[in-house]
């Protein structure tokens, strides 16, 4: 693996705030360092800012966790993002997501066995990442199962850990466990 083009920060670089943050993070995920909370955490008010906002989507969302960790799992599948995969996993661990649930889910949503509900989840997961945007069809069957609220949650979930993937990508930000 490539090292990290930002190295993550410590006390100095993160400040008090952060530094304590990115602390009760890396212990709360099991881990001696959260890297991308060490590294995003280099960011000041921003990383806050972006932690705010991550958190109103997963776990504070009207989305189940299982739904949540569903889209997730399917992104970091999709986007090949490691980091995402090792955390969320364990998170969906948690959540109800099976290893039967998650072979699922990396196959995608035409997977045997899926309930519809899911597979309309998936199935608008993948269109989001593949094409960022969703047609009619995929809406609609979407729409039978989520309320406006929800789907408008469902863009903003996806579009979340899309761009994270991306931002975990472009700064190569090691993996905490291996």
């Amino acid at each position: 693996m490539s090292s990290p083009r930002i190295q993550p920060g410590r006390f100095k670089e993160l400040g008090p705030i952060n530094w304590v943050l990115w602390r009760v993070i890396s212990k709360g995920a099991g881990a001696s360092d959260a890297h991308l909370f060490s590294t995003l955490g280099r960011t000041g008010g921003l990383f806050r800012g972006w932690l705010h906002y991550s958190g109103k989507l997963m776990p504070g969302g009207k989305l189940t966790r299982f739904e949540s960790e569903l889209v997730i799992i399917r992104i970091a599948h999709l986007r090949e993002c490691g980091y995402e995969m090792d955390h969320h996993v364990r998170l969906g661990r948690r959540a109800g997501v099976t290893a039967e649930i998650l072979e699922q889910v990396l196959e995608g949503p035409t997977a045997e066995g899926l309930a519809a509900k899911d597979r309309a989840l998936l199935s608008a997961v993948d269109s989001l990442v593949q094409t960022k945007a969703l047609d009619d069809a995929t809406w609609s069957e979407l729409s039978k199962y989520f309320d406006d609220r929800r789907l408008i949650e469902i863009c903003l979930l996806v579009s979340q850990y899309d761009g994270l993937a991306t931002t975990i990508g472009v700064l190569q930000i090691d993996r905490d466990f291996e």
